[in-house]
């Protein structure tokens, strides 16, 4: 095993949680061949410096923090490399009202202003649904 690979790993891993796929992308940009790259991501996965749960539980919290719905948080996480079993396992496990954080999302941007005509209603929910929440959250706020 590379030992300068596995530093440089370990280095982006003491700043945030990576998945196998954005460590693997960061070192071949860093010009590390790729055949001397898994060796170091089973490593770190088996000393559990490299967790796809912690990465998954991470970058959930963040997005539901900024005000993001499941829906964009799934795709993130599956652009991400993190299996989709995991991101079940993520759902099924969180107790989170995504009406409420759709309605959070809305009174942030929106406040209290009333919809003015069609154009104005389709800007928001266009809004809500960049945001990753689904049709039936959406207008249940609107």
């Amino acid at each position: 095993m590379n030992k300068r690979i596995l530093h440089s790993a370990i280095g982006l891993l003491s700043r945030r949680e990576h998945s196998a796929k954005e460590i693997t992308q960061k070192l071949l940009l860093r010009k590390f061949d790729l055949d001397e790259i898994p060796p170091v991501i089973e490593f770190l996965i088996e000393q559990n410096y490299l967790s796809h749960d912690r990465f998954a539980e991470s970058i959930f919290r963040t997005r539901v923090n900024r005000g993001y719905g499941w829906l964009f948080i799934e795709n993130e996480l599956n652009k991400k490399g993190v299996s989709s079993s995991i991101i079940m396992q993520l759902k099924n496990n969180q107790q989170i009202d995504w009406y409420l954080q759709a309605e959070l999302a809305y009174n942030k941007r929106f406040g209290t202003a009333a919809i003015i005509d069609q154009k104005d209603k389709a800007k928001r929910v266009r809004f809500l649904q960049s945001r990753g929440f689904t049709t039936d959250e959406i207008f249940s706020i609107l």
